[in-house]
């Protein structure tokens, strides 16, 4: 009689090495660990929002104090270490109080944006009638170009933030309603979604509780991707004189005031400029790592296989 070797499970097959099943958060969080550029981004936007949260406590100067005999010093003057602009402000306190208006003006268009595209998007892809008549009119939208349109809505409504604030969300809705649609036509044809109508769940359920968490990672992406578009544009409009208005302390209209003296203190405009552009550049490193990270083609190679002992 002869010896019959022992048949073992697969590797795969084993008690505890089943992978495991990983949200989209967990994605996420290893794909901007395992990201270098992406740890740097996320390190420079944390900064710059606790800098603008504890602006008040930490500014050396308040942000409207003026001393004319100092005017247009340059970066390392004692107890100024930017300098002074036009009027003897200091810029370092400028732009720490700045930072507030320019995150809220980047980041808070682009919440209220997602908040009314997502439903908008769902109710598209699912009723096509309502879809059709909803996408006509975001593809009216999409005839202007986002600064222009931006800049005709601030120049119909007149200056001030809140205007900005409104003609920001409204030029961002089409761009992720058109994201989030096309990402729910996808899923509506999906075998789950065919399974919630097959047992009667009701339309708005199936909408925002089985198909939302697979559509809005489409959505949170583009809009950590488009944030960077959105503080050039903010600060754009603060420029023409069309979003914040002066004295109020904003890297726009810092860049706007300092136009006048480029040639004779440039670092008037050239300090609150490079501020802008770090903080777009960084948003923008960080929404390529977020689309890797919950991208499904790529993603998967953020898990590691598990080594056979």
């Amino acid at each position: 009689m002869t010896d019959r070797t022992a048949v073992t499970a697969p590797p795969s097959r084993r008690k505890g090495d089943r992978a495991p099943r990983r949200s989209n958060l967990y994605f996420v969080w290893r794909g901007v660990l395992g990201d270098p550029v992406a740890r740097v981004a996320a390190g420079v936007i944390a900064l710059m929002l606790l800098a603008a949260t504890f602006a008040p406590w930490i500014a050396p100067w308040p942000p409207n104090a003026a001393n004319p005999e100092l005017r247009l010093m340059p970066p390392g003057t004692p107890g100024h270490p930017l300098g002074l602009d036009h009027q003897g402000r200091d810029i370092l306190s400028r732009l720490l109080h700045g930072a507030r208006l320019t995150l809220l003006c980047g980041i808070l268009p682009v919440l209220i944006g997602a908040a009314i595209s997502i439903p908008l998007g769902l109710l598209g892809a699912w009723y096509r009638r309502l879809g059709a008549v909803i996408m006509r009119l975001m593809d009216v939208l999409f005839a202007f170009p986002m600064a222009l349109l931006a800049i005709m809505l601030a120049a119909l409504m007149g200056p001030g933030i809140g205007n900005m604030m409104i003609a920001l969300v409204v030029t961002l809705v089409p761009y992720n309603a058109r994201v989030v649609y096309a990402a729910a036509c996808l899923e509506r044809d999906q075998a789950y979604v065919e399974a919630a109508r097959a047992m009667a769940t009701p339309d708005l359920r199936i909408l925002f509780v089985e198909m939302l968490p697979n559509v809005v990672a489409a959505s949170v992406v583009y809009s950590c991707t488009i944030i960077g578009a959105v503080v050039i544009t903010a600060a754009g409009l603060s420029f023409l004189g069309l979003g914040v208005q002066p004295p109020t302390a904003e890297w726009g209209i810092m860049t706007s005031e300092g136009r006048s003296f480029i040639f004779n203190a440039p670092h008037i405009a050239a300090i609150p400029g490079l501020a802008i552009t770090v903080l777009v550049m960084a948003f923008n490193l960080l929404g390529d790592s977020l689309r890797d990270s919950l991208d499904p083609r790529t993603r998967l190679r953020l898990v590691r296989p598990t080594k056979e002992a």
